[in-house]
């Protein structure tokens, strides 16, 4: 199959509105004949379902949650990106699609990322209209602060819970829908198939996760917004559920997968503790605004703090390294996510880590309080040399801008973090990888749509941070709900979709015969027992830095540890009841053959991009080096074992912005 991207001819700037204006329509009448399952009800799921409903369409939503409101997006914190220049600091569409691209270091399609910066002040309106509670200014405008990759401020944000009022929004508006019998709502419940019928997405077979009872569910169209696949490497800041089962199922059915290798890992993360770990805690890279990253210069304080025997507030200033506003000037703390990461990696590899492990450095707050303190204390008429007082009111301010953030640090690590620095170590965080869509945001299946973090479009080999809630929603609110209409529109008179079908019979099947399997297994090992050691293969070998001789191993290495795990897992219950076990075993049997594909994308890609650093190709400072062979999407088609997946290429041509070597110096 030949990839058709359907990017509208004409100006980049026109692209969207003359799409919109030639696109086919349903009228409204029409649409009350039409149903839509959509799967996932996170920022994008959830915002997609109450925009199609508002519609008039027929909607039926899942969740494997118990409510809409407990997905994944309720955990962003820093903020959404929009470019309405509220700051008067230079920021436009242009500008907000530009950092995009070259945040995502060129390897992401023009036309999808310029769309995106368009319709991103929508969003805004849209959320302030539900009610969320942005920040706002003395005056009573909407604040914003910068994040990474940017000279601007352009992130809107609710304190450091974001993704939570985001979600509550989205959520309000699905709940109206739901109140008007036009969405119907399935928690519990997880999708484990898609149906295709006649070369068309008719359906998903689902689980109810509480009774084990398998069901059949047809519609004309089907959308997943089902989130990233981040929990492939086990410790992950992803929420413990978040899975690829959905997205892979659909690529098994026919939906290429794109970019699996490109997997985002964030800088600020609390660092792990021990092997006893589930899961990591994301700092909000919010708090590299005001925070300054460091590490001591000399190995011998670096040993001393180790040992407890010097604190690092002890460590006077010359003896500080604050390696990213050395090596990066103009951007400093706010470098993108995969340079941060990298750097962090760098020093501690080096051997400045300044935790027990090694795998730590410094987010030090002491010189924004002090800055805080004493413009407050100016502003208040006050001694600006009262040591004591300037701190107080400088933590006054930082409480405001981040305090549950540091709350959520004092929790977890029982440090306070207004007295002494944070530890934070990178993580894996956001995958921009996923199944390929086109301009529509249709998959390679027709009436199969993909929408926010699962699907691959916007963020290229590396995402800005506070791009994820603007992807998500711009796919939900404004992009999704136009673009469907153009499919839909040949099946007003189609009729209701029939679960009594062949392909129906199929899908369920094959469905019961994976689970059977997995239940009379009776091995020796747990689920979590896999699940751990194909984490440290994806760490160790697809993680931060990977190498050809590390990929080529862990090809291997997943594949025999996949076929050790259909042999020896051992799944406690039956399948008839709420079987959590169960319900991870059907997940970590696709992040086994996921593993492998990912690790298969990273070897075939011999270039060093975003989040995709090969050893073999950087430059002599230690940077990320492109090569222009490798400037494509692949989109890979699935043919069984993930070793005989076929790659399909997506040429990414630029005509707008100029590809050249990326710099933040």
């Amino acid at each position: 199959m030949a990839l058709d991207s359907k990017i509208p001819k004409g100006p980049l700037a026109d692209k969207w509105t003359n799409h919109k204006n030639n696109i086919n329509l349903v009228n409204p009448a029409n649409k009350r004949l039409i149903d839509v399952i959509v799967v996932g009800t996170g920022l994008a799921g959830g915002s997609a379902a109450a925009t199609l409903a508002e519609l008039g369409y027929n909607v039926k939503a899942f969740c494997f949650q118990d409510s809409p409101r407990r997905a994944h997006s309720i955990a962003a914190q820093g903020g959404i990106n929009a470019a309405k220049n509220y700051q008067g600091d230079g920021d436009s569409t242009y500008r907000l699609f530009y950092d995009t691209v070259k945040g995502g270091d060129y390897r992401s399609r023009e036309a999808n990322v310029y769309r995106l910066a368009e319709v991103s002040a929508n969003i805004i309106d849209q959320c302030v209209a539900q009610g969320v509670p942005f920040a706002r200014e003395y005056g009573g405008l909407l604040d914003n602060r910068s994040f990474g990759g940017v000279l601007v401020s352009r992130t809107f944000y609710a304190a450091g819970q974001t993704g939570q009022q985001l979600l509550l929004g989205a959520y309000s508006a699905l709940n109206r829908q739901i109140g008007r019998g036009k969405v119907k709502m399935y928690n519990r419940h997880e999708m484990l198939d898609v149906v295709v019928v006649d070369g068309k997405a008719r359906g998903i077979i689902a689980r109810n996760l509480v009774t084990g009872e398998i069901e059949r569910h047809s519609a004309h169209a089907v959308v997943l917004g089902t989130g990233g696949y981040g929990n492939v490497f086990f410790l992950s800041t992803n929420a413990m559920g978040s899975n690829v089962t959905a997205a892979w199922k659909a690529h098994k059915r026919g939906a290429y997968f794109a970019n699996p290798c490109y997997t985002q890992i964030h800088p600020t993360c609390i660092p792990v503790s021990g092997d006893h770990q589930s899961k990591l805690t994301l700092m909000s890279e919010s708090l590299r605004n005001d925070g300054r990253i460091w590490v001591p210069k000399h190995i011998k304080d670096v040993e001393a703090i180790r040992a407890g025997k010097l604190k690092p507030t002890d460590l006077a200033e010359e003896d500080r390294d604050y390696y990213l506003e050395r090596r990066y000037p103009a951007f400093g703390n706010l470098v993108p996510r995969d340079v941060a990461s990298r750097a962090a990696k760098e020093r501690c590899d080096a051997g400045y880590g300044v935790n027990a492990t090694g795998e730590a450095v410094y987010l030090d707050f002491a010189s924004a309080i002090k800055r805080y303190g004493k413009e407050q204390a100016h502003i208040k008429g006050l001694d600006e040399n009262d040591a004591a007082l300037v701190k107080q009111l400088g933590q006054d301010v930082v409480r405001t801008k981040y305090g549950n953030l540091f709350q959520m640090y004092e929790k977890i690590v029982d440090q306070n973090p207004y007295e002494t620095p944070m530890m934070i170590y990178p993580a894996v965080h956001y995958t921009m990888g996923g199944i390929w869509v086109d301009y529509n945001l249709q998959t390679t299946v027709p009436g199969l749509y993909c929408i926010g973090e699962a699907n691959f479009s916007d963020h290229g080999a590396n995402r800005l941070g506070a791009s994820a809630l603007m992807q998500g929603l711009a796919d939900g609110y404004f992009v999704l709900p136009y673009t469907i209409g153009d499919y839909l529109a040949h099946d007003i008179r189609t009729g209701p979709i029939s679960t009594d079908s062949k392909e129906f019979d199929e899908a369920e099947k094959s469905v019961r015969e994976n689970i059977e399997h997995l239940i009379n297994n009776n091995g020796t090992h747990s689920v979590d027992h896999f699940h751990k050691k194909l984490g440290k293969i994806m760490w160790n070998k697809c993680g931060m830095a990977r190498n050809e001789q590390g990929l080529k191993e862990a090809i291997t290495e997943i594949a025999e540890l996949r076929a050790e795990f259909w042999k020896d897992v051992k799944v406690p219950g039956t399948n008839d009841e709420f079987n959590e076990e169960l319900a991870k075993a059907l997940r970590v049997a696709d992040f086994l053959e996921l593993g492998e594909l990912f690790a298969k994308d990273a070897l075939l890609r011999e270039e060093s991009a975003g989040g995709h650093f090969r050893e073999e190709y950087q430059t002599e400072e230690g940077e990320a080096k492109r090569r222009k062979e490798f400037q494509y999407v692949a989109a890979w088609e699935y043919k069984g074992e993930p070793k005989d997946a076929v790659l399909h290429k997506e040429d990414l041509v630029y005509e707008n912005i100029e590809v050249k070597e990326r710099s933040y110096k």
